[in-house]
């Protein structure tokens, strides 16, 4: 009877798809998301809510860039969940979600804490790594609500968790009973409000996608049972559309019905090039056109004192406008902030949210100045929006920059040459240059190697 439901049909997905349906495209495309999210988390190592999080103590499950950190496998998730997403830097999907960070934690805690002669290879753990990004894609796909900028749940906690189940589910081998109970159990453990976006709460999001998607997964290869309808409508009783007012569910195919294409092999990833929330990318790179021409006069540097008003025509989405924000994570979730430090700066970067550069007296003179339009053609949409940024000049010249896709963005994706100078510059505040080219070497080499120990190893 579960085989007949719109959640049996998932189960069976995850249980049933096999490492040779990952095609040369998808495989590419999931070690950049798994080689930019352990960059991340390792520079997320470094951070003051990394460490408050890190206040647990167990001896199963490795922590990132910490040698002699052990926690318990789901603690282990939820630390490492905590410093991919604690400076705001891991990537964005469209429909909007964070997926790497709430499933990659969760499969290398999982690998961890698997006894050595189940150690899955790097195929198979890739195989899981993209059943869970999969499983998201899906769900966001059920929603027309999903495609824009979130204002009620934030999707990692809602997708996220899910992912995290069905990525853990595959790679512990469960049966499509299993792996759908599993996906049933992780819907009782989702959810958390937008509320807590822009402050250090956000990055336990991630953490929690991972780390109950795990627990889930653990769970239902015990034996607990969920209901056997949670992703299906049903009059009367909510359950995934709980989350999604306009929530429409559809099966998913067996991967065994003329092959299956996984969704990032039609749409790719964004990857960030400075941490904050994806949109401050197009106003940073608009702003960053203005700087040229201000410092295109024959001077290297400019003078505040010379703008009389900025005007920012950005999508309307109330959690990121923020005239003057008050802590790096609002900062990070500011408009007004991203754009004034690229005028500014000509760039923002990891340094721009540091208390200094925050505090500057001609920043915060910038900040003064900036004024918000919501044109109607610019919604709130990571795949339709754009970045426009106008100055007046005390003469009363007028520089007008705008951002289109910034580069980054999944129709303008980074290098491998790009991404790879990203992971470094990231590992490099903890590793040495050395494991960081293995870490390179390993990750490139995943799809081809016996035990993913091998790049648990090189981690701490």
């Amino acid at each position: 009877m579960l085989l007949h439901t719109f959640t049996g049909s998932f189960g069976k997905f995850i249980s049933e798809i096999k490492p040779q349906q990952l095609s040369s495209v998808v495989l590419h495309r999931s070690k950049r998301m798994v080689l930019d999210s352990i960059g991340v988390g390792l520079i997320g190592s470094t951070t003051d809510v990394f460490e408050l999080a890190l206040q647990h103590s167990d001896d199963i499950s490795s922590v990132y860039g910490r040698k002699n950190a052990k926690l318990s496998p789901t603690l282990a998730a939820f630390v490492n969940g905590v410093a991919t997403h604690s400076m705001d830097f891991d990537d964005t999907w469209h429909p909007a979600t964070h997926p790497s960070g709430a499933v990659l934690p969760a499969v290398l805690a999982l690998g961890d804490m698997m006894p050595t002669n189940r150690k899955p290879s790097g195929l198979d753990f890739l195989l899981a790594f993209n059943v869970g990004i999969e499983i998201q894609g899906r769900l966001m796909r059920f929603s027309n609500e999903a495609h824009n900028i979130p204002k009620r749940f934030h999707p990692p906690t809602v997708v996220g968790t899910m992912g995290s189940a069905a990525a853990c589910a595959r790679l512990l081998s469960l049966d499509h009973s299993q792996c759908s109970h599993a996906l049933a159990i992780a819907a009782s453990l989702s959810g958390a409000p937008m509320a807590n976006a822009a402050t250090q709460s956000k990055p336990l999001h991630i953490a929690n996608a991972a780390r109950f998607g795990l627990e889930a997964a653990l769970l239902a290869s015990r034996g607990l049972k969920a209901s056997p309808q949670v992703l299906d409508t049903v009059p009367g009783v909510a359950g995934f559309n709980a989350f999604y007012e306009d929530y429409v569910s559809r099966p998913l195919g067996s991967p065994s019905d003329d092959g299956h294409m996984f969704l990032l092999e039609e749409q790719d990833m964004a990857f960030k090039r400075f941490p904050a929330h994806l949109g401050m990318h197009w106003v940073a790179d608009a702003a960053a056109s203005v700087h040229k021409h201000l410092v295109g006069f024959g001077h290297s540097t400019f003078s505040p004192a010379q703008i009389q008003d900025i005007q920012l025509r950005v999508p309307k989405s109330k959690y990121i406008n923020r005239p003057f924000p008050e802590s790096e994570h609002e900062a990070r979730h500011s408009f007004q902030f991203n754009a004034c430090s690229a005028l500014l700066d000509g760039e923002v970067t990891v340094q721009s949210f540091t208390p200094a550069a925050m505090s500057r007296p001609e920043l915060l003179a910038l900040l003064s100045r900036v004024h918000v339009e919501h044109p109607d053609d610019n919604p709130a949409n990571f795949n339709r929006m754009y970045g426009e940024v106008q100055v007046t000049l005390l003469g009363g010249d007028i520089l007008r920059g705008r951002c289109d896709t910034f580069y980054g963005h999944w129709r303008n994706p980074l290098t491998d040459d790009s991404l790879r100078k990203k992971f470094r510059n990231n590992a490099g505040m903890v590793l040495s240059s050395e494991k960081i080219d293995r870490v390179i070497d390993v990750v490139d080499q995943l799809d081809r190697i016996e035990n993913c120990s091998s790049l648990l190893s090189e981690l701490q």
